[in-house]
């Protein structure tokens, strides 16, 4: 039988394996290594990178030389793996040498980078997101689950409003004016919902005491039962697909999406343990993917409500400047990571629409997102703000991207069209219901969307509507 040496290193460890996989013997570090990843000597091999590699070699008739590393439950301990098949005479096992065996304490995450991983998973549990002000007053507000359509309501009717005068505090007594971290974490319900929530504020900004804004997040304590459609068993279900899946499969599908994205997001910041570069990207992957998906729901959703027969806006003064600026908020965070400025032109009060204020920044967060993700790094995306002739007012959003070509403005308006830009080579498209569906809501509040030129060869997208 061709042994390995276990003498030609001094900072390895040697094992033997037969042909069920099962360690029979092993140096110390290599036992003690089998035992805290739960297995016996002898026994099963229980380091699961480690019985890859060793199945991998059985098979193949191969040896095979590669780094390794595993988790042995308080460090991390890493070298290089020889594994050499042994034939059916010498007991069709294999041997295994560790080299440069190596044991050291893991880095835990810091504060900040922990944060920011528990942040993105609430983010995608979150059923109710929110704008705030540095003063906690609502800018905007959406609700993802039908128990807070009221809630939901009650913010667009009080614009400005400190947002926790629309839900109860179930675990603090104390009023506002509160101090963020006070209100980070509580309990709270709201007239609508029989369920519990939580709250999480996310400072916006650089300084965490003294916050530009916040982020607000109700994460509900339990999923919504489902309850089914009302006068459904009196009839066949409308088949059209953006009606099927925005009254009977979005609802169904958003919390099971919700709950991968969590999951996976998770498993990406390691939060549940050590895990490989390699599934950690792929976690990552599957927490876009899911992100993705819950968007396309959403597009959906909003797919059959501007479809909907006799759909209409509300009808209030809307300060286009004031949109503007919170659209731009909003997306901040995204534009900076692409290293591009936001520069918003035009002074309150200047140009002030009869629209509906929800829908007019839903335009606009679009409009602009579009134009963050389709313009190079390190560019400008202008959002400009003026008073048209004959009582109309106007907003644009410019970028210095690639812009628009005559075939293109033709088709870039189209239901499900997702051909007319590429972003980031092609590989984020959306579902190609961003500029239908923001083009069904500005002619619903009688004004219009366009796409153009703009000053330097990007794309200039204009919403134009009715002075208030």
């Amino acid at each position: 039988m061709n042994m390995v040496d276990p003498a030609d290193t001094l900072l390895g460890s040697y094992g033997l394996t037969d042909a069920r996989d099962r360690l029979l013997s092993a140096d110390a570090p290599l036992a003690e290594l089998q035992e805290r990843c739960g297995g016996d000597l002898p026994g099963t091999l229980a380091i699961p990178e480690l019985l890859a590699l060793v199945r991998q070699a059985r098979a193949l008739g191969l040896r095979i030389a590669r780094g390794f590393s595993a988790f042995d439950g308080d460090a991390e301990v890493s070298g290089f793996a020889r594994i050499h098949p042994l034939g059916e005479d010498d007991g069709g096992g294999c041997e295994v040498l560790v080299e440069n065996w190596q044991r050291s304490p893991l880095n835990p995450p810091s504060a900040r980078e922990f944060a920011e991983r528990l942040d993105a998973i609430d983010r995608a549990t979150a059923e109710v997101s929110a704008r705030l002000d540095a003063r906690q007053r609502l800018q905007v507000l959406s609700a993802r689950a039908r128990d807070a359509a009221a809630l939901e309501a009650a913010a667009l009717a009080a614009p400005g409003t400190v947002w926790s005068e629309l839900v109860e505090l179930t675990d603090i007594t104390h009023h506002q004016p509160l101090h963020w971290r006070l209100l980070d974490g509580a309990a709270c319900r709201f007239e609508g919902s029989a369920r519990a929530w939580r709250v999480r504020l996310i400072p916006l900004g650089v300084d965490a005491q003294n916050p530009a804004g916040f982020e607000l997040l109700l994460i509900a304590e339990e999923p919504l039962a489902e309850i089914a459609p009302e006068g459904a068993a009196e009839g066949p279900l409308e088949t059209s697909p953006a009606r099927l899946v925005g009254t009977a499969l979005t609802p169904v599908l958003r919390q099971p999406v919700q709950r991968i994205i969590a999951n996976a997001e998770t498993m990406r910041a390691r939060l549940a343990g050590p895990l490989r570069d390699e599934y950690s990207e792929y976690a990552g992957t599957i927490a876009s993917a899911g992100q993705h998906l819950a968007a396309m729901l959403d597009d959906l959703a909003d797919l059959e409500v501007v479809e909907t027969p006799g759909f209409s806006t509300a009808k209030e003064p809307v300060d286009l400047a004031d949109a503007a600026a919170r659209a731009a908020g909003i997306l901040g965070v995204r534009a900076h990571n692409r290293d591009t400025a936001l520069v918003v032109e035009g002074e309150r009060g200047t140009a002030v629409a009869s629209a509906e204020f929800r829908r007019v920044l839903q335009i606009l967060i679009n409009l602009v997102g579009n134009a963050v993700a389709y313009a190079p790094a390190s560019s400008t995306v202008t959002i400009n703000v003026f008073a048209l002739t004959e009582g109309r007012v106007a907003v644009s959003v410019a970028d210095e991207g690639p812009g628009v070509s005559p075939e293109q403005a033709e088709r870039i308006f189209d239901k499900f069209e997702r051909l007319g830009r590429d972003s980031d080579g092609g590989k984020d498209k959306g579902s190609g219901l961003g500029l239908y569906i923001s083009r069904r809501l500005a002619e619903a509040m009688e004004g219009m969307l366009t796409v153009g030129s703009a000053p330097g060869g990007g794309a200039l997208f204009m919403l134009e509507l009715p002075a208030a």
